[in-house]
């Protein structure tokens, strides 16, 4: 996969108002907005569709009318929107959005690892790269995951990569043993056992909800786990009006404003060098309303991806889809 990058980036007006003029580019271009939850606010209120993984995996398959797709996610998810729509064009706002679970296997270590286990089945996580895709059997996300698991003859045994807490998890959720590939998210790792027993303590009558890529230690204090979206459904629905949250800080803003009348308390996380943001995924916070202006106006950097990987990578998401 490349992408194609403009020689000179020429400045922005600082007269413009930028949320009009991505308005008006979007109709130009016949462009569509996707975003992830774990987006800065304001490119998370400019989206015409906001969603996890799984959502706008299938916001992408669905796209008909659209001739370019921007995305404000990180790099995975970008690729996942070309892998589905191979004749559209599809923008990312930063190149360098990238995810430490993607950048955890490699295609070629994948690829090794199910050279010594040939008999098994490969349950591959969305968040990886196309090319490890391509060497999978079958992709998952949070949401699908243990409606995948189910899907998987009951005389394979499984190799599931990249993430170990989420692959932990679904074992002890579907009794499914599978062999997991040593992978993890470097903002769900971050939150602190010690400091929400703390904080639960001050707030009883607090829900501590998390994600499932947190760790061990840290999910057996959960009163609910579940992926982005079923947190955000959970807080909209429960009759329970204070929640410590624990995933990526930019789920707070769609969460309060599904739920405003509830409070919603960061969930701490362990001082690693003097970090005060360490909930906030570096690599998602890197998309500006900037940048998603300089993408639609230059129409770069565009995703480019080989067709023959495309197709190998296309397989197992339609699987997945399938299955969903």
């Amino acid at each position: 996969m490349t992408a194609a990058h403009p020689a000179a980036t020429a400045p922005i007006d600082p007269t413009l108002d930028l949320f009009a003029e991505i308005e008006r580019l979007k109709r130009k271009r016949k462009a569509v907005i996707l975003a992830h939850y774990y987006q800065d606010p304001d490119i998370q209120d400019l989206a015409d569709h906001l969603g996890d993984s799984l959502d706008l995996a299938r916001k992408a398959q669905a796209e008909r009318d659209a001739e370019v797709i921007l995305f404000c996610g990180v790099h995975f998810m970008a690729e996942t929107a070309k892998i589905l729509n191979p004749q559209k064009t599809v923008l990312v706002p930063d190149m360098d959005a990238g995810c430490s679970l993607a950048e955890a296997c490699p295609a070629d270590q994948l690829r090794a690892w199910k050279a010594k286990h040939p008999d098994h089945f490969v349950v591959t996580y969305i968040n990886c790269t196309a090319a490890t895709k391509a060497e999978s059997d079958i992709i998952c996300t949070s949401s699908n995951a243990r409606k995948i698991l189910d899907a998987v003859p009951t005389d394979r045994p499984i190799l599931f990569a990249p993430d170990q807490n989420l692959g932990r998890w679904l074992i002890r959720e579907t009794g499914r043993e599978m062999d997991l590939w040593p992978g993890s998210c470097m903002v769900h790792i971050t939150f602190s056992e010690r400091k929400i027993i703390e904080l639960k303590t001050r707030h009883p009558d607090a829900e501590f909800i998390a994600h499932p890529e947190c760790e061990d230690h840290v999910l057996r204090h959960a009163d609910f786990i579940g992926s982005t979206k079923r947190l955000l459904d959970h807080v909209a629905t429960s009759p329970k009006t204070r929640f410590i949250v624990g995933t990526e800080s930019g789920i707070l803003h769609t969460m309060q404003k599904a739920a405003p009348d509830k409070e919603l308390i960061e969930a701490p996380v362990e001082s690693r060098g003097g970090c005060t943001a360490c909930s906030e995924c570096p690599h998602m916070k890197l998309n500006t309303v900037e940048k998603v202006y300089l993408a639609l106006r230059d129409m770069q950097p565009a995703l480019e991806m080989d067709e023959e990987m495309r197709k190998r990578a296309e397989l197992p998401l339609l699987r997945m889809l399938e299955v969903s």
